[in-house]
């Protein structure tokens, strides 16, 4: 599941290396309008709908917290 996010991920930011062991959001590699099309693209790929609830800035802090978010949204 992490290459399917990461693919996403350089889609939407391809000057950046999401494979890093960061906070993407708090380095910058991540605005607001990316966790928009992210969370749109990450719905579309896995057949889910993110809460505005879920789209919290730890939610997508890296590619690990994102999978998590993906695993507990299906769960519901």
């Amino acid at each position: 599941m992490q290459q399917e996010i990461l693919e996403i991920l350089t889609e939407i930011r391809p000057e950046f290396d999401f494979t890093q062991d960061i906070d993407f959001v708090e380095q910058g590699m991540l605005d607001s309008f990316d966790l928009v099309s992210l969370v749109d693209a990450l719905d579309e790929k896995f057949g889910i709908s993110i809460s505005g609830a879920d789209i919290l800035p730890e939610n997508f802090s890296s590619l690990a917290s994102m999978e998590t978010l993906i695993n507990k949204t299906k769960n519901i």
